[in-house]
Order: structure tokens, then sequence, then C-alpha cells
């Protein structure tokens, strides 16, 4: 391993620490195989040097033309592919052990499923952007088995943000990948319905987190992961359910799982609506979050969200694109964008936002 001046980088080449930036945000993890992205977004950082493994990995490019965009290009790569065949084997896999477990045997394998789940973050699948990867497989299914695989991945990386220790990590993985399993008993009508759900129907579905704990409540789980799956839709100014609880009463890994659960179901598309474009829900998060969230989990859980998409190419409301140039971090969802030659700094613009990610 080695130190190597940023100037001097070259893709292929492999991160061997985990790269921050000055405001303590991951910008790059350990592992990752640069590319010239990876590397841009190193200099716009003024990351003056980064140990690098010995070893280069060679990736084959694929190609395609040049005024495609950047989700578009991550379709094509091999990446791309790659991290989907693994992310709809995996997740067969997380549908037969959940089946498994509320079928006849009750046995549940928690260490497999983690072991199984974190084989995505792994090897050549770490170098992409997890949430690159999730949002431009917004077209797949998302059935709950699906749901819960994407809140287990951003539970993981949440917690890599938050500093947790290895233990912890698992415990947020394993509470977001079983936090919505008491889903798996509901009539498929209702969780499927393009329309309004009547009173009844939302009281219905509103009674998934209690089932969810009672099917875990008898397995040797750690206790927070057990909460988690009771308490992730409480809102720490009492407005959630089932129990109404208020922020000191939450469990935190029930306080984290909520905001992921939030973010993918928002970013998913769904029966009745498209996906929404991550940067509107940031807006929504801005605008109610810090009563319903703590602050102590909501503001880095969107902090490094937006760095994730630095330098990603946008469109606007008013049909113009242009690239993510600076995080406005008192507006998070109204960052300064490049059109062109002039920059547009979207938070002295009430009226115009990032309509999508290209």
């Amino acid at each position: 391993m080695r130190r190597v001046n940023t100037s001097a980088l070259i893709p292929g080449m492999v991160t061997g620490e985990d790269v921050f930036n000055y405001n303590n945000h991951l910008i790059l993890p350990k592992g990752l195989i640069l590319t010239d992205k990876a590397i841009t977004k190193l200099e716009f950082y003024s990351i003056i040097n980064v140990r690098i493994e010995d070893e280069v990995i060679e990736t084959p490019e694929t190609q395609v033309k040049e005024d495609t965009s950047y989700s578009e290009r991550l379709k094509l790569s091999p990446e791309f592919q790659h991290f989907q065949e693994d992310f709809t084997k995996e997740t067969e896999h997380f549908k037969d052990v959940i089946d498994n477990f509320v079928g006849d045997s009750g046995e549940l394998d928690a260490d497999q499923l983690v072991e199984h789940a974190l084989s995505l973050l792994s090897s050549e699948n770490k170098y992409v952007n997890v949430f690159d990867m999730l949002h431009s497989m917004r077209q797949l299914d998302d059935a709950t088995y699906v749901h819960c695989m994407n809140v287990g991945l951003i539970c993981n990386i949440f917690a890599h943000w938050l500093r947790m220790d290895e233990e912890e990590i698992r415990t947020a993985t394993l509470s977001g990948l079983l936090h919505d399993i008491g889903k798996i008993k509901m009539p498929e009508k209702i969780l499927k319905k393009p329309g309004k759900l009547t009173a009844w129907e939302f009281g219905v579905v509103k009674t998934h987190p209690k089932e969810s704990y009672k099917m875990l409540e008898n397995h040797p789980l750690n206790i927070h992961i057990k909460n988690a799956a009771l308490m992730h839709h409480e809102r720490c100014d009492g407005s959630g359910y089932p129990l109404g609880l208020t922020s000191d009463s939450i469990d935190p890994y029930a306080k984290m799982v909520a905001i992921a659960d939030v973010y993918d179901a928002m970013t998913s598309a769904r029966v009745y609506r498209g996906p929404l474009c991550p940067f509107k829900v940031i807006e929504t998060f801005e605008n109610e979050g810090f009563q319903k969230y703590d602050s102590k989990y909501i503001l880095p859980f969107l902090e490094n969200i937006v760095d994730t998409y630095l330098l990603h190419d946008v469109r606007l409301t008013n049909g113009e694109s242009g690239k993510i140039v600076y995080i406005n971090p008192h507006k998070l969802s109204k960052p300064t964008i490049k059109v062109g030659d002039k920059y547009i700094n979207l938070s002295q613009e009430p009226h115009l936002f990032i309509d999508a990610i290209l």
C-alpha cells in the first residue's frame, strides 16, 4: 500500500482506506476501484493524496455515445449488470430464507442473511455508488422483499456514515433487512392497490409493525432489531404508529430504519406513481424531517446522501439540464447547478427545482 497524489491517480487503482472530506463526510469507501468520475470527485474536494492498494484492477469500458447520460452509461456498464444480477440472486435468496422462516421451519439464520446482503457491497461491486445502482433499478418490481433488501443496504451504508463499529453495523443491517417482514402476511390486493387505501385498508397496513415484532419476538436476535421492526413507523413528535411514541422512547436503530425506509419508499416506483427524484425526497425531509426524525440521524443521512450526487447530471423543472457543482449546506435540496456556461444557485430560485437525476 502506498500514498499517491490525487494528480497521479489513474482509473483502476484501488483505495486503501475510507476518504473523508473536510466535513468528515465519506467521499469514497475503502476498496473502491477508481474511475474518472471518482478521481474528479477527489479533485473537487481538494483531496491532496490518497492511500492506494498496490494492485490495479483492469476495468473494461463499455462503448457508449458521448452524449448519453450518466444513468444510461451506468445501465450499460458491466458493473451495473453484475450488480443487478447479484442483487436479483441475493433477493431471491432472502425471499427463500424469509418464506422458510414464516412457513414450517420457524428458523432464521441471521448471520447468513447479513453475509449474503453484504456480498453486494464487497469485491467489484463496492467501487460503484450503491445509491446510483439502486436508483437505476427503480423499474424493477419493488415488492416487500426488494424493499427490505434496499433498506438493509441503505442502513449498512448509513451505519458506516455514523462511524458505528462492526457489531453495530451488523445490527443496523439486520434491522433494515427484517423491518417489514410482517407485510408478507398482508393481502397483496391491499399492498398493491393502485388507488388510495380506505380507512379500513390503511388500518390493516398499520398492523404490520406489530406483526413483524411478533414474528421476531421469540428468536435470539438483538433487541434493537426487534424494536426496529416494531417502531420504524414511530415519529419523534408522537405522530407515528403503532404506539404513538415520542423521541425518547424510540429505539435508535428504529430511528435509522425509519429514515432509510421513507427514503427508499419515496424513491421507488409504486403502482399509483413513479419513483420520486431523490432531491424531492430530500426537500420533504427538510420541510418536515426535523420534527419527525431525530436530528442526530437525519442530518448526517441527508448530508451524505446529497454528497453522493455531487457532479451528477440533472434536469431542472424548467427543462434545462446541468451538473451539480456545489452542495448548499443550508439547503441541501437546492445545490448550485452548472448549465452550459452559467451557474444557477437553486437556493436563490424559489420556483426552480431538480426534477430528475440523469
